[in-house]
């Protein structure tokens, strides 16, 4: 599915014949070497913390344009078990600061160094808290026009912000884009944890590994040891939701977070989705269900996995060339 009416959309997304594999496409975009390299958004990075509301911070990375040159802000949104330091982050910011945007790498609750932070422990139902610290980072950004692109799960808490917002309230938010989002999370927990097991081992390895660090900084709030045994997400999750969340089972936790059905038809920012058709972790017909039209465009290419659409042993990103026509078509106020 390609909106004819998307003039800045690349020609499609056609990998080199080994890069059609769904599951290099996935493993290869996190890899480290795609950041090597002389970056500016890193370099020249400043450690923000980010008022969410009731209390709460996030913390996050501005790198700013020298002088007025900015064209804009790109708000970066990681996925689960991401951070600000996640190989496509850091990639994607490289991309658009070396066009002339403004970069905010912006983390999750107890991701990245940011579990001292809070002392409740992460879940995926906390919208309020990062659509707070989104529309914060809006109205700090002097005016400019703002973009904001989550990743898989980041893309996820992106489209409920845009379901939130209204005409009042958006500011100088342009744009919401989200690449390879999750729709259905049970669905997309059930896929990880069935699928190859390279996904179920990575997710449960860092799942532990921050779940060990919040006991570590919050003992007297958190005791997880039974849950180090464990060897599924889903079972991870009906463990520690009912126990540290107010939602009675996972059943309950998910709906929160589910969007399959989702009616994007009053949206006051525009809204880009990009899947593909061989996700290994998101089904491709949970977006053809979605309801919206004007402002929804939904751009579905055959290969890509998960968050990868590598076009070829160089590693170069197909998505880098759309985000950026649809930033700087949107900074024009197209």
């Amino acid at each position: 599915m390609r909106p004819s009416e998307f003039p800045f959309l690349p020609a499609p997304f056609r990998p080199v014949f080994p890069l059609k594999n769904p599951h290099l496409q996935t493993i290869l975009a996190s890899l480290k070497i795609r950041a090597l390299g002389t970056n500016p958004v890193r370099q020249r990075s400043e450690e923000t913390l980010v008022d969410a509301g009731s209390g709460v911070r996030l913390l996050g990375y501005r790198a700013v344009q020298p002088g007025a040159r900015s064209l804009g802000l790109a708000i970066l949104l990681h996925g689960w078990e991401g951070s600000s330091e996640s190989t496509y982050m850091l990639t994607t910011g490289r991309r658009l600061y070396r066009s002339g945007y403004d970069v905010f790498r912006l983390n999750l609750r107890d991701h990245g160094k940011s579990h001292h932070l809070n002392e409740g422990v992460f879940h995926s139902a906390r919208i309020e808290e990062v659509h707070r610290a989104v529309m914060n980072i809006v109205s700090e950004a002097g005016g400019k026009p703002c973009h904001l692109v989550g990743f898989s799960l980041g893309g996820n808490f992106g489209l409920r912000i845009a379901l939130r917002l209204t005409a009042a309230t958006a500011g100088t938010l342009r744009n919401i884009i989200a690449i390879s989002p999750v729709l259905d999370p049970l669905k997309a927990t059930c896929a990880i944890d069935g699928g190859f097991f390279v996904y179920r081992d990575y997710f449960v390895r860092k799942w532990k590994r921050s779940l060990r660090l919040k006991q570590k900084l919050f003992p007297d709030q958190y005791d997880f040891s039974d849950v180090m045994a464990l060897k599924s997400c889903m079972a991870i999750t009906e463990r520690a939701i009912p126990r540290y969340t107010p939602y009675r089972d996972v059943f309950e936790y998910f709906r929160t977070y589910t969007l399959t059905g989702a009616d994007f038809s009053r949206l006051a920012v525009p809204v880009t989705i990009l899947a593909s058709e061989d996700d290994p972790v998101i089904p491709v017909d949970d977006f053809r269900f979605l309801k919206g039209e004007g402002r929804l465009r939904l751009v579905i290419e055959r290969f890509g996995g998960h968050c990868g659409f590598l076009q070829n042993w160089r590693l170069k990103v197909w998505f880098e060339e759309l985000l950026e026509g649809i930033l700087r078509n949107r900074s024009r106020g197209a």
